[in-house]
């Protein structure tokens, strides 16, 4: 399995992310979270294998999610509906993204890249 780095290029906190895994000569394919959105298959897959709830997964200080009013949405939804959801709009997900054989992590926290990657 390729190494799988989702962000979206605009995004500060993913251009750092980046730029500290071209530094650190780690290779990744990179997929733009709005062009090529994980499908529900791929994110059912990475929330099992990450062990993070769901809620992490979405970027709850994005527009989107609080022109959707998600906070007051996502409790009454089943886990099959919330990754229906995140499947359906790139911006409704936390980015970026790190998917390996072994690791997903959501979000840039260059400790626990370092850690973890």
């Amino acid at each position: 399995m390729k190494n799988i780095f989702v962000w979206y290029p605009k995004c500060s906190t993913c251009q750092k992310a980046k730029k500290w895994l071209e530094t650190n000569h780690i290779s990744f394919e990179e997929r733009h979270i709005v062009e090529e959105t994980p499908t529900d298959a791929e994110l059912e897959k990475w929330v099992q294998q990450s062990n993070l709830d769901i809620k992490k997964f979405f970027n709850t200080s994005g527009l989107k999610y609080k022109e959707l009013n998600l906070k007051e949405k996502l409790p009454n939804l089943t886990q099959k509906e919330k990754i229906k959801l995140l499947a359906s709009n790139g911006m409704l997900m936390k980015r970026p993204l790190w998917i390996s054989e072994k690791t997903v992590l959501v979000g840039f926290k260059e400790k626990e890249w370092r850690e973890k990657i």
